[in-house]
C-alpha cells in the first residue's frame, strides 16, 4: 500500500502527530497487491504491457499538445516502435535499458497526486516529468562527476529549476542504497509541486518553472513522462489521482500566515464603504445584486500588500479588484489599476483585448491565459502589490508579473490617471453580474 493510500486511511495519524506502529504499517504495505492502485488513485501502468503509453523526448509539450489531431496522432504512433525497443515489462514491473524515448502517459492531466516506486543502478540518471516539463531529479547520488551538478545533494528536487531557487535541490538526502525500491510522492496544483522520497519531503510546493519557455508557467495540462538515460530503471506501482478545485484550493491556501487578517467577516459589510447597498452576503460570499455594480472598498488603506482570496465566476461573469483606489472615480483608471475578474474563456469576450481578460491589469498588461477553474467552481488568487508592481497567482500559476510604471500604451489610448499611486483602498468593481468572492484577507508589506 502506498503512502498516499494510509494517509487516505488514517488521515488523522499518518504524516501527522501520530505515526503508525512500525509492525501495522509493514503490515499494511505487504497488503497492498503489486499494480492495484489505493482508493481514489488509477493505475497508469497495468503491469502486464505498455498501453496507454508513447514516447517523447526532452521537448516542448504545449508543442506537439497544440497540433491538429492527426499530426499528433503520427508522432504519438511514430513513438512507439523506439518505445517497444528499449522499454519493456518484467515480473510486473516497467524496465528501460537506459535508452530511448521518455515513456508518456496517453493522457493529459491538470492537478493531481502521483505515487510510483523506483529501482535504479550506479551512475544512471532519470526523472518524472511533470505536464511534460522536467523535472522530478532520480540520479545516483554517489557519482563525484556529477555532484557539481548536485547529484551529492540526493534525487527528489526539481533540477531543471535556476540554481538558488525554491525546489532546485532536495530538502534533504533520502535516497535508498541501489538494489532497493524507492518510492516516490508527487502533489501538483499549478505550477507548486511537493515531493516526498521515501517518506521525506524534498520539496514543499514549490514552483516548476517552464523550462522550454522562461516567459510562460508549465501548461495547464500535460502528460506525465518517465525519464531515463545512463542505465537501468525499474518502476512499480505508478499510481494517479486527480485533483478537484476544491481540494487544490484548500492545498494552496492553507492557514494564513501570520500577518494576515481578514477584511470581510463573511456576514455584513462592517469595515466597508461605497455602495454596499448594491451588494448581498451569500453563503459568507460578497457579490452583487442583480443588475446592481459600483465600487465598494475597504475603510483602511494599503500601500504595498498581499491580498488572498476566492471568487466563483458565473458564465459570462465579470468584475474585478480595486487596487490602491483613492474612492472616487473608476477603480480601473483612478486607481493604481483593476485586476481584471473575468469569466475570459465565454464566447461573449472572444473579440477583447488581452489586456481585458481575467488577472489582467485592465487595458495596461495581460495576464495568461487558461489557468481558471470551470464556470461556476471556486478559484483561489493572491494578489501581491509592492511599489509600481503587480503579480497575480491564480490556482497556483503565476499569470502577471507587471511594472506598471514602465507601462506607455493604453487599451483605446485613454491613459490610467492612477496608475502611480502609492497607497489606496482594496475593494471590487461590480458590474451587475453575480461573481461571489470569499474568504478575504490582506497582508501589508514593507
Amino acid at each position: 500500500m502506498s503512502d498516499s493510500a494510509i494517509e487516505h486511511l488514517f488521515p488523522n495519524h499518518y504524516m501527522k502527530h501520530f505515526p503508525l506502529p512500525a509492525l501495522l504499517l509493514a503490515a499494511l504495505l505487504t497488503a497492498q497487491a503489486a499494480d492495484q492502485p489505493p482508493a481514489g488513485f488509477t493505475a497508469l501502468f497495468n503491469g502486464t504491457d505498455l498501453s496507454s503509453w508513447w514516447g517523447a523526448s526532452t521537448e516542448n509539450p504545449a508543442k506537439y499538445m497544440a497540433l491538429p489531431p492527426e499530426d499528433f496522432q503520427k508522432k504519438h504512433d511514430a513513438s512507439l516502435e523506439d518505445i517497444r525497443q528499449h522499454w519493456s515489462v518484467k515480473d510486473g514491473e516497467l524496465v528501460n535499458d537506459g535508452k530511448g524515448l521518455f515513456l508518456t502517459t496517453d493522457k493529459f492531466f491538470g492537478d493531481f497526486e502521483l505515487v510510483l516506486d523506483y529501482k535504479t543502478v550506479a551512475l544512471a540518471d532519470s526523472g518524472v516529468y511533470l505536464r511534460g516539463c522536467p523535472q522530478v531529479q532520480i540520479w545516483d547520488p554517489t557519482e563525484k562527476a556529477k555532484f557539481k551538478l548536485g547529484a551529492d545533494k540526493g534525487s527528489g528536487g526539481l533540477w531543471n529549476n535556476a540554481p538558488g531557487t525554491p525546489g532546485k535541490d532536495p530538502l534533504v538526502k533520502a535516497d535508498k542504497p541501489f538494489g532497493e525500491w524507492n518510492h516516490l510522492r508527487i502533489v501538483m496544483v499549478g505550477s507548486r509541486v511537493w515531493v516526498w522520497l521515501n517518506g521525506q519531503q524534498t520539496v514543499d510546493g514549490a514552483v516548476l518553472k517552464n523550462h522550454f519557455d522562461a516567459t510562460q508557467p508549465v501548461p495547464p495540462k500535460g502528460p506525465v513522462q518517465l525519464q531515463t538515460h545512463g542505465g537501468e530503471i525499474r518502476w512499480r506501482n505508478v499510481f494517479l489521482r486527480e485533483i478537484g478545485s476544491d481540494e487544490a484550493n484548500k492545498l494552496l491556501r492553507g492557514r494564513d500566515p501570520d500577518g494576515f487578517k481578514p477584511v470581510f467577516n463573511g456576514k455584513d459589510f462592517t469595515g466597508w464603504a461605497g455602495p454596499v447597498d448594491n451588494y448581498e452576503v451569500k453563503d459568507g460570499a460578497v457579490m452583487c445584486k442583480a443588475g446592481k455594480g459600483g465600487a465598494i472598498y475597504t475603510n483602511e488603506e494599503f500601500g504595498n500588500f498581499v491580498v488572498r482570496l476566492e471568487f466563483k465566476l458565473p458564465p459570462g461573469g465579470n468584475n474585478g479588484l480595486a487596487i490602491r483606489f483613492p474612492g472616487k472615480g473608476n477603480p480601473a483608471y483612478d486607481g493604481m489599476c483593476e485586476c481584471q475578474v473575468l469569466d475570459s474563456e465565454h464566447p461573449n469576450y472572444a473579440k477583447l483585448d488581452p489586456r481585458q481578460m481575467h488577472g489582467s491589469a485592465y487595458g495596461m498588461v495581460a495576464a495568461k491565459r487558461g489557468f481558471l477553474h470551470p464556470t461556476g467552481e471556486w478559484n483561489y488568487e493572491e494578489v501581491t502589490v509592492n511599489g509600481p508592481t503587480i503579480k497575480v497567482e491564480l490556482n497556483g500559476t503565476e499569470i502577471l508579473d507587471a511594472d506598471l510604471s514602465k507601462v506607455t500604451e493604453f487599451l483605446a489610448n485613454k491613459v490610467h490617471t492612477g496608475k502611480d499611486l502609492t497607497t489606496g483602498h482594496f475593494g471590487f468593481c461590480g458590474h451587475n453580474d453575480p461573481v461571489m468572492f470569499r474568504n478575504i484577507s490582506i497582508k501589508p508589506v514593507s
